[in-house]
């Protein structure tokens, strides 16, 4: 299991594979696990990197084995950093429709960065749309309530 104490860090290149992907994956989630992140932060987190992973590897590298996706995390009590970069030509991050459109209900492009940027408390994009760094900001957590 990860020591989080001073944070934790990962900074590797890993191939165009979905299993690989998610070992990485999992790595993020026992260091988040290590450092007592709050279940729904820790839900909204996977869901985002998973988007990040899979969208580097299956629309930026196109499942191209000679490509890689270059990944940073950095997990502390109070945040996570996430950075993901693949090999591809990128894409224009400014001008994704909304998917929530009644026209678009049906399409399934657009939704993994909606995801990104709903789920984050920040998703950012490099200019040619081939880098995203997300932050997840700690949630306050609040006390259940008592039984009594």
């Amino acid at each position: 299991m990860p020591t989080v104490e001073k944070g934790w860090s990962y900074n590797k290149t890993i191939p165009s594979d979905l299993d690989v992907a998610h070992a990485t994956i999992d790595e993020l989630m026992r260091a988040l696990e290590a450092a007592a992140w709050p279940g729904s932060d820790m839900f909204r987190i996977q869901m985002a990197i998973e988007e990040a992973v899979v969208n580097a590897i299956e629309h930026g590298n196109k499942r191209d084995v000679s490509k890689s996706v270059h990944i940073v995390f950095h997990v502390d009590a109070e945040r996570t950093t996430m950075q993901i970069s693949d090999q591809g030509a990128g894409f224009d991050h400014r001008n994704v429709a909304d998917p929530t459109e009644e026209e678009r209900l049906d399409q399934p492009r657009g939704r993994g960065v909606m995801l990104m940027r709903e789920l984050m408390t920040e998703a950012n994009f490099n200019d040619s749309g081939n880098s995203v760094t997300m932050i997840k900001v700690r949630s306050q957590e609040v006390p259940e309530p008592s039984e009594g």
